[in-house]
């Protein structure tokens, strides 16, 4: 369970986070310090400063750290911090970029393109396998499609697909599928449901006040409701949450 802010916002928000994500019994914390947003205006992520609060939260908690790399040239210094590199949606074909978080040697958590085929995603997976990084974790994160009741739409047969055609664990990220805070636990319910090895889920100790993406995230109470509610339908299936 991936668990945190989608941006990285302060010392305070940060930290608060990290150990609300670690006592309801999630085992990453996720944070945005880079943030490719859709309008130039909005808050883009407080960079090499974001990494650092993040290694604080990391050092403070003991939760190992995922975080979305944007650029070729970045991943050295994002790979410093991350225990996993995150390539965003906006980036699953970006070949250049798909190479150099390869060679890192870091796992790579794959976001599927927003208008991606499954076997598009699937083969941009085979981009990081070929330059011999096999450490890559598939995730789902909604599709756009001509529905407008959630921002994007979650596919649900992708996991499933996904786990039938591939040896890797697959994720699904209900709060980008959602986009309201609403509907994520549903989402994360289904996810699990269907197979999802994992959840990259957002949470806020405030969303109201976020600087990105406030809608979508969960606070922390929220958070462990999730938990609560997913436990069961893992264990009804067969299988166990990690321990934190």
């Amino acid at each position: 369970m991936a668990a945190g802010p989608c941006s990285v916002e302060n010392q305070d928000q940060t930290l608060e986070t990290a150990k609300a994500v670690k006592s309801y019994g999630g085992t990453l914390l996720r944070g945005g310090a880079f943030k490719p947003r859709t309008s130039p205006y909005d808050f883009q992520g407080l960079g090499r400063n974001g990494l650092e609060l993040l290694r604080q939260a990391r050092a403070a908690t003991g939760l190992p750290v995922v975080t979305e790399v944007l650029s070729p040239q970045d991943v050295d210094m994002v790979a410093e911090v991350a225990d996993v590199l995150q390539i965003g949606a906006r980036n699953a074909q970006n070949v250049p970029l798909l190479a150099a978080a390869a060679a890192s040697g870091k796992t790579i958590l794959l976001k599927r393109g927003i208008s991606s085929y499954i076997d598009e995603w699937l083969l941009a997976a085979e981009y990081i396998l070929v330059h011999g990084n096999n450490k890559v974790i598939l995730c789902e994160r909604g599709i756009r499609t001509f529905e407008h009741a959630c921002r994007n739409t979650l596919d649900v047969s992708a996991v499933a697909v996904a786990k039938k055609e591939t040896h890797l664990p697959v994720f699904v990220d209900p709060s980008h599928a959602a986009g309201r805070y609403d509907m994520v636990i549903p989402l994360a319910r289904a996810a699990v449901a269907a197979g999802a090895d994992g959840l990259l889920v957002e949470v806020h100790p405030n969303p109201a006040i976020a600087l990105s993406d406030g809608g979508q995230q969960l606070k922390p109470k929220q958070f462990g409701q999730l938990m609560a509610e997913v436990r069961p339908i893992v264990e009804v299936m067969g299988r166990r949450m990690a321990d934190a």
